[in-house]
């Protein structure tokens, strides 16, 4: 397991994946690319939906959903984008808008009637 000084802050987060990425050489191997990285986030989103509809136990959810936090950060490093303020930002957007229900569930969106 790693060490860091606070595993609550998006701050490590950000350290541990950028540490990750360095170990690797990332930025020098391909696997900073954008295209490529929207692949593994698509895969990582079929593993995630496999997991919930075979009912596997949700530990097998957690990894799976963590796998694609860490592709996310990642993609933030590679696009060289701060994530954790687009994060803050666009909750500040979707707080303040309406919901509704749309075929039985729950949305929240921008409504154009």
């Amino acid at each position: 397991m790693m060490k860091t000084d606070n595993r609550d802050s998006y701050a490590a987060m950000l350290a541990a994946v950028q540490a990750f990425h360095d170990k690797h050489d990332f930025s020098g191997q391909g696997g900073e690319d954008l295209t490529y990285r929207m692949a593994l986030m698509a895969e990582e989103l079929g593993e995630i939906g496999a997991a919930i509809t075979k009912g596997k136990p949700k530990e097998q959810l957690a990894e799976e959903v963590a796998d694609l936090f860490i592709l996310l950060i990642g993609t933030g490093i590679a696009a060289d984008f701060d994530l954790n303020a687009a994060f803050w930002q666009k909750m500040e957007k979707i707080m303040r808008r309406e919901s509704r229900m749309v075929n039985g569930r729950i949305r929240v969106s921008e409504f154009r009637d």
